[in-house]
């Protein structure tokens, strides 16, 4: 059963409802480059269609065949800005920044509802939360934290672990005892001598979620960190959120964008924080949207399947964008180094 939502409810979406509103200075047309299958579907139906059916802007929705950051990097060097807004990890927002691919956000365009502070990037709006969980077959000894994935002794079979040190590095850390609360700064040492003591066991390094699924329905590893929205619900996994990374999805504005693109993209980008709309996508996809209101439109049978709902988001940790940003580069060159040796 879902809660009705009415504008006494959610008094900020006043007037959303009306058949069009005009957006002054906006194209009437921009593409936005995001992740295909059920998270894409879940953009166009939660955001993309009730956007174009008020505004009548047509957005047109792009699955990214290259790396998000390779593609914005492409995009801005060469001058061409062939979509005014672009998804991306946490790890390349903050790589982006450093290199100065994406524009500073103009909230006050924007004009977001309530939104969960760590959404509301400098430069990115956080639209879509995921959590890397700890997960294992069905058939597999079940275990409640990283720490239980590292022992291969009490819960042996082979892993898989994320080739993002965004990722592993905070996962390795978890793993070797430290506290969520003392993650950051990064202790790189302990981080990198506690992946070297799983790295035997660890059979493939994914660099794409949807392997860490593949891997364990076929057998070839029996634990693996893997996307909750990809397992939740399927008999086939156990998973837990206790100690997963609540990680966002961001959209961004490329540097060079035109001022008329902008403009629509703000408006566009305001339609991801309204949780009627986020309710919309979470049909799509066991993700969740960066409204404190969400959980109130939720299925009450499926709570226990979302990221941020009250029970789930207070069991996971989330990462430091300060630190990142700052770091992002260093580490990932330290992160191949380590990749050499596997």
């Amino acid at each position: 059963m879902r809660h009705a939502t009415t504008l006494a409810t959610f008094p900020y979406l006043a007037g959303t409802a009306r058949a069009l509103e005009a957006v002054p200075g906006a194209a009437s047309e921009i593409r936005i480059l995001a992740a295909g299958g059920q998270s894409g579907e879940s953009i166009q139906q939660g955001y993309i269609n009730p956007f174009t059916a008020r505004t009548g802007i047509k957005v047109v929705r792009e699955d990214i065949t290259s790396t998000p950051l390779g593609k914005l990097r492409a995009m801005v060097e060469s001058g061409r800005i062939d979509a005014v807004l672009l998804e991306i990890g946490g790890a390349g927002l903050a790589q982006a920044v450093a290199l100065n691919l994406v524009q500073p956000l103009r909230w006050n365009e924007v004009e977001p509802a309530p939104m969960f502070p760590e959404a509301r990037h400098s430069h990115g709006l956080g639209y879509q939360y995921y959590s890397l969980a700890p997960t294992w077959r069905s058939d597999a000894k079940a275990i409640a934290d990283w720490r239980d994935f590292w022992d291969v002794q009490k819960f042996p079979g082979r892993r898989s672990l994320p080739d993002v040190p965004y990722l592993s590095l905070p996962i390795a850390l978890l793993a070797d005892g430290v506290a969520p609360q003392d993650l950051y700064p990064i202790d790189l040492n302990r981080a990198f001598a506690s992946l070297a003591r799983i790295k035997s066991h660890v059979a493939v390094w994914w660099a794409s979620g949807a392997q860490a699924p593949q891997l364990m329905a076929d057998n070839e590893v029996q634990y693996a960190a893997a996307f909750s929205g990809r397992v939740v619900g399927n008999p086939r996994y156990g998973t837990t959120f206790n100690q997963a990374l609540l990680n966002l999805s961001y959209l961004v504005i490329p540097r060079g964008a035109a001022d008329n693109h902008r403009i629509a993209a703000n408006r566009l980008l305001r339609e991801f924080t309204l949780p009627q709309n986020q309710a919309e996508a979470a049909k799509v996809v066991a993700y969740t949207g960066n409204s404190p209101a969400l959980d109130e439109l939720l299925p009450k049978d499926r709570l226990h399947q979302f990221p941020t709902t009250r029970e789930n988001r207070a069991r996971q940790v989330l990462p430091n964008d300060a630190y990142w940003q700052a770091n992002a580069l260093s580490v990932e060159k330290r992160w191949q180094q380590f990749k050499l040796g596997l």
